[in-house]
Parts: C-alpha cells; structure tokens; sequence
C-alpha cells in the first residue's frame, strides 16, 4: 500500500483559518463599502438640505420685505410707495436677522443700510454690481476667508424706474460646519457599528465552519481498520447536508471495508488447507507415472475446491452491493418445477413438489435459484443416499414462501441459527464434514438481499426444512 500523506492538524487550522479570513474579508469589504456609501449619501442629503434651507431663509426675507413694502408707513401713516429708504429703515427697525444672515441695501446705486454682517460682505468686490440689479438675482460666492456665500438680489422701484436694491445672503460655512460635524458623528457610530459587526462575523464564521473542522478531524482520524468516526448533525443547512453526506460516505466505506477484510481473511481462512494440501502432494510425488497420475488427480480437486470457495466468497460480497438483486416478475409453480429438474442432477434419489402454487411474484430468479439449489445440495450431503427431498412453494398475503425439506436426522436446536454463518459446518450424512460452510451463509445473504429471512425447523413428520421467506412485490428493504 502506498503510504498517504495526511496534514498535520496545524496545517488544517491554517486552511479552516484562511477560509475565515476570506469570508471576513468579504464581509469586511462589502460592508466598509456599505457604510462608506451610506456616508456619502448622508453628506450629499445634508447638505443639499442645507443649500435648501438657505434659499428658504432668503426667500422668506425678501417676502417680508415685500409685504412690508405694501403696507402703510409707520412714521407717516401713509402707503410707503416708492419711498425705499423709509421701506429698509422700517425693515431694519423691525427685523433681526438669523446666524449667518447678512442683509444690504442699495439706493440709487449706493450702499444705504447694512446689518453686522452685510457690512462686512459690502467689501467684496462683487457687491458694487449688486446695487445696479434689475431683475431678481441668485447667486453663490465663493470667498477665501469667508468660503461659500449664497445670495438674493431683488430689485424695489415703481413706473419702471430702480429706486433701491435688497439683497439677502448667507454665510454657508456655519452650516457646512453642521453638516461635517454630523458627518463625523455619523462616521464615528458606523465605524463602532463596523468593528463590533467585524467581531460577531469572525465568531459567526468560526461557528459555520465548526463543522468543516470536525469533518477534516474526522477524515484525518480515519485509518483503514477504523471508519467509526462520525460528525455531529446540526440544522439542516448546506453545511448540515454535507455532514449528513459525509457520514454516509463513511457507511458505505466502513460496510465496503468490512466487506473486503470479511473477503481476505475468509479467502486465507479456506484457501490455505487445499493449498497446503497441493503442496504436500507435490512435494512427495514421484516419477512414477501412477503417483504422477494421482497427484494431478488431488492437486486438480483440490484446485476446484479452491474455484468454488472463491466463486462463493465472490458471491457473499456481492450480496452486499445495492444492484446484487435485479428483481422481474416469477411463475411460482413454474419455478418450483423447474427446481425440482435441476435438483435430479445432484443426485439419482427421490426429488418431489411438495407444493407449487399458481401465481406470480417479483423477485430475483437466478439468485433464488442459487439460494434453493445449495438448499438441495444441502440436504443431500446431510440426508442418507435414496432419501428423498421435498420442494415447494406458497404465496401468502404480501410474502413467498420456498422451503426444501428432507427426511433426515434433522438439526439440533442450538445449531440452528449457527449454520447459517460462514465456514460453520454440520456433519454429513457420511459422517464427515463436506464443502467450505458457505452454502447456507449464501442463502442467508440471498434472502437478506430481498429483504426476506431463511430459517429452518423441524416439521411434524421429521426431517429438516429449509424456509426462505421474501416480499412478493420484489421489495428489497433497503
């Protein structure tokens, strides 16, 4: 046998390891993605939503400045008209800006009212061509001290002519603040949420591949005497499947294995005495033509027994293969007949149909012809020469019935299950022991492989019968 190398079990926490590392890794990587493109998402939301916010604050300014222009002056309790200044003077009484909101007002061209922050936005160069605005304006600024600056220029006059500007801007760089802070909250819970999902995923990885090292322990602790390790099933996922399959596996190996050992040593049980039996012979023969004659003689006797002994070895293995029996419809007394008309060849005595009944049934014919033909050797080498032998047949119910029935001696009691093992031998009617003791282990298997049973006992009348019982739907039970 060529020696198989198998990895130490280092090298086997090193393989389970790098797979735990790949699924990790993939897990790793599509969830940064995640959690990266959610962030993404999240900054584009907010501050988009922050721009909008903007406009918003400015367009609720200009609307008040609007509707204040409509009403009536207070100072004078009359409509302001088209007097802008008394419009921005009342406006600036009136209003207070929000954070980061800076308002400027232009007459005829100039610069008239500012709050705090307008006067600081008047020093940008951009806000001279403000004053001169005839339509309403929007706009972003882009200053590096003050960064991001959005804007509403609108235009107050009457009868075509432009009596003043108003314009509202906004600092962004406050809310843009806001957002990034958010960002960098929301960067800090996903990444905890990362590495406490990281953590659970490398003990959830282990425990799925739990099963992948018990089935690599187990195929490791496997030798070729000992196939009796087994997985323990869980669940009844992919990786419980594979377990449920492997310990199949190991069934069919362990029965496989078993079967070769049973194979070998019943081959160098039985075949050593007609071996050593040639070589004696040989050994001692002379050259005489006559002790040439007899030796070939026993050496060639004993080479048929040895022929028989493996062809019967031969058969007891395939007996444990699921295609041994190939079930097909039967005749029973057709059958039955045609045993009898083969049994006259074993030898010249009285061979009768006990019972052959009319129907039919599924089973293997050539393998119930062995099993009922080594039945009839059986009972003529244990039954006295001119004795005569019964054979018959019955269908009851779901099962047939076959027996083959002497008028010997019969079998003792505590013998009757023990005949039915290999190599066990009763004594013949000669007085002597005959054949390899697998006739009947043959028929054992033959019934077992239809899923039936073979028995003996003693009928009222005396004797031996042999009773083969099998499911007549051709049912192997397996």
């Amino acid at each position: 046998m060529i020696p198989r190398s198998i990895p130490d079990s280092t090298d086997a926490r090193r393989n389970s390891g790098s797979v735990r590392v790949r699924i990790l890794g993939w897990y790793v990587v599509l969830l940064g993605v995640s959690l990266v493109a959610a962030l993404l998402l999240q900054r584009t939301f907010l501050l988009a939503q922050a721009r909008s916010d903007a406009e918003l604050a400015m367009d609720q300014e200009v609307g008040e400045l609007r509707q204040l222009s409509q009403g009536v002056n207070p100072g004078t309790g009359e409509p302001f008209g088209s007097d802008v200044t008394a419009i921005f003077d009342t406006f600036f009484a009136r209003n207070v800006p929000l954070a980061g909101e800076g308002l400027i007002t232009f007459v005829d061209g100039e610069i008239y009212k500012t709050d705090v922050l307008g006067s600081t936005l008047a020093n940008l160069p951009a806000v001279a061509d403000w004053g001169m605005t005839l339509e309403s304006e929007r706009g972003v600024l882009d200053d590096s001290d003050l960064g991001e600056i959005r804007y509403l220029a609108v235009p107050l006059g009457s009868a075509g002519e432009l009596n003043g500007v108003f314009v509202v801007a906004v600092l962004m760089s406050d809310r843009l603040d806001s957002v990034d802070q958010a960002i960098r909250l929301g960067a800090a819970v996903y990444g905890s949420i990362f590495f406490l999902a990281t953590v659970l995923a490398w003990a959830a990885a282990g425990r799925i591949l739990q099963p992948l090292r018990d089935l690599t322990e187990a195929a490791r602790a496997i030798t070729d005497t000992d196939f009796s390790q087994r997985i323990e099933v869980e669940g009844d996922d992919e990786i419980a499947e594979l377990a449920v399959t492997f310990n199949a596996m190991l069934d069919r190996l362990d029965d496989a294995f078993a079967s070769q050992r049973r194979f070998i040593d019943d081959a160098g049980h039985e075949l050593r005495t007609p071996i050593t039996v040639i070589r004696g012979n040989l050994e001692v023969m002379g050259d005489e033509p006559e002790d040439r004659e007899e030796t070939v003689k026993v050496v060639t006797d004993e080479l048929d027994r040895m022929s028989r002994i493996v062809d019967d070895l031969l058969d007891l293995a395939k007996a444990e293969q699921p295609d041994f029996i190939q079930p097909g419809p039967i005749d029973l007394d057709e059958f039955i007949r045609e045993l009898v008309g083969k049994a006259t060849a074993l030898e010249e005595r009285p061979w009768h149909v006990e019972r052959a009944e009319p129907g039919q049934f599924r089973a293997d014919r050539h393998r119930l012809n062995q099993a009922m033909m080594n039945l009839a050797r059986n009972a003529v080498e244990h039954t006295p020469g001119g004795t005569p032998v019964h054979i018959g047949g019955e269908i009851g119910g779901s099962a047939v019935a076959l027996w083959v029935r002497d008028e010997g001696p019969g079998i003792e009691e505590q013998d009757r299950q023990r005949i039915f093992e290999r190599f066990s031998r009763a004594e013949s009617a000669s007085g002597r022991t005959e054949g390899a003791g697998l006739g009947l282990a043959i028929v054992s298997a033959i019934a077992e492989a239809h899923g039936g049973t073979v028995s003996v006992d003693t009928p009222p009348q005396g004797g031996a019968r042999f009773t083969l019982t099998i499911p007549s739907d051709g049912s192997t039970g397996t």
